[in-house]
């Protein structure tokens, strides 16, 4: 029975209806990625290690003090030169990658914030080549949000952008795609499943471009113990990794600030911070899904802080 109920499609609409009936801080409605989609189809979406007792953590650092934060902050402003970079939104597909988008996206900004190159970073190189015991990630089958930091320091990225762009060494191997609806700008999911990224040391957009001498690198890898040093660090560095549980609703989200509502949990999905701000009174992270900027506010959303146990699954490193 279990099986059969995970193939039937998700009851959205009563969702957003409840969610738009409460009165709550967020509205919801129908996005075309999620219409008709099964909890099981969902879920593999979900590639983000959120249980504490299997997530591989790097050390904890707390926030240093005397140091004024405003009350709202976003990256795109305090560095306008990279807002192309840190406000690009990108897809995951079909596919449970997120933990490398999340991250990868992250090191991108940073690293755009630290040395003013605006270049794309391979999605795909992280999902394919972050694996193992390196990483302790599987692919499209999901992954941790940690360990790709500690990666980025001892192995390195190379450059890549979204399907079919075909400029950088390692472009993302799958397009945009919805789950069963009519879309003049989405794929069908279930025609593109055959193209997970792989791991084989070399360029498959831009063959000119020699792998090996493509990399980027990071630092460092740290989590944190406070909001205050989440806030410091972002502040200071730029963006950063976070992981939350997800539940039926936010599929549904549109603008606001997201708290859970109703619904169910589909599992543990990553995706990038960049800012802070208040809301009528309401903490919130502002942050960039991986879902294409169809969906949401453009591909955005804001979460209430510690919701969904988001404050406490953030990492990042230097560049």
């Amino acid at each position: 029975m279990d099986l059969l109920l995970a193939e039937v499609p998700l009851d959205l609409t009563s969702h957003v209806e409840y969610v738009n009936n409460m009165n709550t801080t967020w509205t919801a409605k129908a996005h075309d990625k999620f219409t008709g989609a099964s909890r099981k189809e969902v879920k593999s979406l979900m590639g983000t290690v959120v249980d504490p007792e299997w997530t591989i953590s790097a050390h904890k650092i707390n926030e240093t003090a005397n140091v004024d934060l405003p009350v709202n902050f976003d990256a795109r402003t305090a560095w306008p030169a990279c807002e192309s970079v840190i406000n690009h939104v990108r897809d995951q597909s079909n596919c449970g990658s997120c933990w490398a988008h999340g991250t990868t996206e992250a090191l991108n900004d940073r690293t755009c914030i630290a040395t003013g190159n605006l270049t794309l970073l391979s999605v795909a190189d992280t999902t394919g080549c972050c694996n193992g015991t390196a990483c302790f990630s599987f692919g499209c089958n999901g992954g941790q949000v940690g360990t790709p930091w500690g990666w980025f320091k001892s192995t390195g990225v190379v450059t890549g952008g979204d399907f079919g762009d075909g400029a950088l060494c390692y472009d993302y191997t799958m397009d945009k795609c919805a789950h069963h609806v009519e879309s003049t700008t989405l794929s069908p999911c279930d025609a593109i499943t055959t193209k997970e990224p792989v791991c084989d040391g070399t360029c498959h957009t831009k063959t000119s471009i020699n792998y090996k001498n493509d990399k980027y690198f990071g630092s460092s890898s740290y989590g944190f113990n406070t909001v205050n040093a989440i806030k410091q660090d972002i502040y200071t560095y730029g963006t950063v990794t976070a992981a939350f549980t997800v539940y039926e609703d936010f599929l549904t989200y549109s603008s606001g600030v997201y708290q859970h509502t109703t619904g169910s949990a589909l599992g543990g999905h990553a995706i990038k911070v960049i800012g802070w701000g208040n809301e009528s009174g309401l903490d919130y992270w502002l942050c960039v899904n991986s879902w294409n900027n169809t969906w949401g506010d453009h591909g955005l959303f804001k979460i209430k802080m510690g919701d969904s146990g988001i404050n406490g699954q953030m990492h990042a490193g230097q560049i």
